[in-house]
């Protein structure tokens, strides 16, 4: 099975060649994979931002510890949640949904109302910290597509959301940022593409219950 050849190839690339870009066509491939990815209910709560800007990338290495994957990966997408959650999210899914399945949208509003009541049981961080899981679901998504292209990536928590907040007006866009994916090609210098991969056994993984 050639993906998990894929997963056992891939590793967290620690140095980038940065003379080497992901094409167009390569990176138009992880877009729609992280488009595709499962999300709770379907609202796809979250947005990506792709820094193309070297001077952003620039001002959001020192609020990464330093990492040099933040400026010398080919490509840098932060992973944001919204902030809030609202009835309007829900009703712009359900017109979405009326139009590409070609429903009358009264015929959904029943699933709308269920899942605005769901929604509304939750706290305000409850809310929050959902919406931050979808991103790692949709970071799942890149992460596998990237190792099927051969394009090595570093998903990076490391970083002082605060300072991402600012450097990238994210409260002006109701945005929280979740997590950073650097993806481009590794260094010969990255000596940790030589160590062999260190994963728990399926066994002290698995309970059989």
């Amino acid at each position: 099975m050639q993906f998990i050849e894929n997963l056992k190839w891939r590793y967290a690339t620690k140095k980038y060649d940065s003379s080497k870009k992901v094409s167009d066509s390569d990176l138009s491939k992880i877009k729609e994979a992280i488009q595709l990815s499962a999300s709770s209910y379907g609202l796809q709560l979250f947005k990506v931002l792709d820094i193309k800007s070297s001077e952003i990338r620039a001002q959001l290495k020192p609020a990464s510890w330093g990492q040099s994957q933040i400026t010398e990966a080919s490509n840098l997408f932060v992973f944001c949640n919204y902030a809030a959650v609202r009835d309007g999210h829900i009703d712009e899914y359900l017109q979405l949904k009326a139009n590409t399945q070609g429903l009358e949208l009264d015929s959904i509003q029943g699933y709308g109302n269920f899942v605005k009541g769901k929604i509304s049981e939750k706290s305000i961080e409850e809310k929050q910290v959902w919406t931050a899981k979808q991103t790692y679901i949709a970071l799942s998504s890149a992460l596998a597509v990237c190792a099927e292209l051969k394009i090595d990536s570093t998903p990076i928590e490391g970083f002082e959301p605060e300072d991402y907040t600012k450097i990238l007006s994210l409260k002006e866009k109701g945005l929280k940022a979740s997590v950073v994916l650097a993806i481009g090609y590794r260094s010969d210098e990255d000596a940790s593409q030589h160590g062999k991969k260190v994963r728990k056994s399926i066994e002290s993984i698995f309970e059989i219950v």
